[in-house]
């Protein structure tokens, strides 16, 4: 009997091989147009990994890679018994957290108002403004900020109608969270709309006029009807926001970094920056960055686990 049940699966696994086989064959375009993100993200994402053996070592530009010294962990404990860890760490955590929670009903918020608008000319126009600044560089967002929050700037001459001393926005350590994540949001959360707009558009228009036809309000047509279509969407896009709160970037919080607002800007990535290619402590860096995406790798593995566990065992994998 074993004998037997042995042979079927062999034969089961040889159908299956034999059919994607078949199915590669036919459609053998289809890969070659994938080639082109494989070979970039194996070149850009896999083969860079094999840099990260200067984490474990002392590093010498001399010696080569291979040639250095091993040291094993000594520059994680280095970074780990550092006075600043604490305070890169948590800065870096609280960051990500905060734009995180605060950030991410904003795109579900904004898709499902524009789902309601229903002449097309006037939701194009509404796009259009949403999407535009997620195309301003960096840089540009970062100078509008330092010009509007300026003791003369904008918002200061609004605020002396009511206060008598101008306040200095950029010098404030404790404005500086409040500055980075409410300009993420407003840059950001149009564009990361989009997927919940496309989703939208797949409801089913019958099921709204039934719900009219029952008369449920628009509140309960969008708890019952529009929100249960993006719970799947919504799941996917918190585990990977979840997965990468570590993997900031350091543009934004390197660029509005001012002499005054160290103690709340300076994050892992800013701190590897200035160690790794300002100070050119290569494999010190290399060690704080390692660590920075093994913290993101466990958490992405545990908000994963988690939300399927929440989802009825719908996750990312």
């Amino acid at each position: 009997m074993e004998t037997t049940t042995s042979v079927h699966k062999e034969v089961k696994i040889h159908k299956e091989k034999v059919s994607t086989r078949t199915y590669m064959r036919q459609n053998y375009m289809l890969y070659l147009f994938l080639a082109p993100a494989i070979i970039l993200t194996v070149v850009f994402k896999y083969v860079p990994m094999y840099g990260a053996i200067i984490s474990f070592k002392d590093f010498s530009p001399m010696k080569g890679i291979w040639g250095s010294d091993w040291i094993g962990l000594e520059h994680f404990t280095r970074f780990l018994t550092s006075p600043n860890f604490g305070e890169i760490f948590m800065n870096t955590l609280k960051l990500s957290v905060y734009g995180l929670i605060l950030g991410f009903p904003v795109p579900i918020i904004l898709a499902l108002m524009l789902n309601q608008v229903r002449r097309a000319s006037i939701k194009k126009n509404i796009q259009l403004i949403l999407y535009a600044p997620n195309f301003i560089s960096v840089v540009i967002i970062c100078g509008m900020l330092f010009i509007f929050l300026s003791p003369t700037g904008p918002i200061n001459t609004i605020l002396s109608l009511f206060i008598d001393k101008p306040i200095s926005f950029m010098s404030d350590s404790d404005a500086f969270r409040s500055i980075y994540i409410i300009s993420g949001i407003w840059q950001g959360a149009g564009w990361a709309s989009i997927i919940y707009v496309a989703a939208l558009a797949n409801v089913d228009p019958q099921l709204h006029d039934a719900a009219n036809i029952d008369g449920a309000s628009l509140l309960q047509r969008i708890w019952h009807i529009d929100l249960p279509t993006l719970k799947p969407m919504m799941a996917v896009l918190f585990i990977l926001g979840a997965g990468g709160i570590m993997a900031i970037g350091f543009e934004k919080a390197y660029l509005l970094q001012t002499a005054m607002n160290i103690p709340t800007s300076e994050i892992i990535p800013t701190y590897v920056y200035k160690v790794g290619l300002q100070a050119g402590d290569y494999a010190y860096s290399s060690a704080v960055g390692l660590f920075n995406s093994i913290i993101n790798v466990i958490l992405l593995v545990f908000v994963n686990f988690v939300v399927k566990k929440l989802n009825e065992g719908e996750g990312l994998y």
